[in-house]
């Protein structure tokens, strides 16, 4: 399975792309979409729909896996990010992604089996977990591919396993 992660935002739009196989969890890409901070907002917003449409068009994700937002003290940030994360979300829905939504203590537990861990400890866990000889940079690429490992620990987890077999 391709699990294609997402840390949303409208500056910075950090992705990473995980394949699942018998033998564990392999990083196929990661990056980061971003959006010219002299546009006005709603153009922003279009680029991130067009460059995200593209980003599941090359990459053939089975599943996202895509942040919940974390209100910090900065609202106005937020209010932002939070109008990103449903372009985000309209475009995978319209592209038939199914998407599976977490939050950061969900990601920080899956990963480092601490949900409320360091935001240190994740990243170079998932450098571990991946077998990267790096953490990967910028830090929103990171955070992706932590919330697509999240993705990826939940599915295959002997519970994911008897819900769906209780399903058929």
């Amino acid at each position: 399975m391709r699990i294609l992660g997402i840390d949303p935002g409208y500056a910075t739009t950090g992705f990473g792309l995980l394949q699942t196989e018998p033998a564990g969890v392999r990083l196929l890409r990661y990056g980061v979409v971003t959006t010219p901070k002299e546009l006005p907002f709603p153009k922003r917003l279009e680029i991130l729909y067009d460059d995200l449409m593209r980003l599941v068009e090359v990459t053939s994700p089975d599943a996202a896996a895509v942040e919940e937002l974390f209100w910090g003290h900065n609202i106005t940030t937020g209010i932002g990010v939070s109008h990103g994360r449903g372009v985000i979300l309209l475009a995978l829905t319209k592209a038939g992604v199914p998407v599976f939504e977490y939050t950061p203590m969900q990601v920080k537990q899956a990963v480092v089996g601490y949900g409320k861990a360091e935001k240190r400890q994740v990243m170079d866990m998932t450098r571990r977990l991946l077998h990267m000889d790096r953490v990967a940079r910028p830090d929103d690429a990171a955070d992706a591919i932590a919330i697509a490992l999240c993705h990826a620990r939940s599915q295959t987890s002997l519970l994911a396993r008897v819900q769906a077999e209780q399903k058929e």
